[in-house]
């Protein structure tokens, strides 16, 4: 595999590295949103928010229109909501997993 996009994943995936940033982009896969509807949203105050919104759109995961005074955010490629979902996809499998484990020890008591 070609060095460079091993470091684009690798990059890729730092930029998901943070529950807040991951919370805004699952928001932005409902559509888009300005900074005032995300902080509500995600329950956090301005500048916590704004700041994971910057790492975002650092890594070009986000895009961002001016509308006057209001920056709108959207998902910068729709194929971030594919990911997210499969990531919930293999938690719940992991889940499911544990569950099981959980349910066997339980029967050996």
């Amino acid at each position: 595999m070609d060095v460079s996009l091993q470091q684009f994943k690798a990059e890729f995936f730092k930029a998901l590295a943070h529950p807040m940033r991951i919370r805004i982009l699952e928001v932005l896969c409902e559509g888009e949103r300005n900074v005032n509807e995300l902080q509500s949203i995600v329950g956090s105050e301005g500048s916590a928010v704004s700041q994971q919104l910057s790492v975002l759109r650092a890594k070009n995961l986000v895009n961002t229109v001016k509308e006057g005074t209001t920056v709108v955010y959207s998902l910068r490629d729709p194929l971030i909501k594919d990911l997210l979902a499969v990531a919930r996809q293999i938690f719940d499998n992991h889940l499911v997993e544990s569950i099981s484990l959980l349910e066997g020890i339980r029967k050996e008591k």
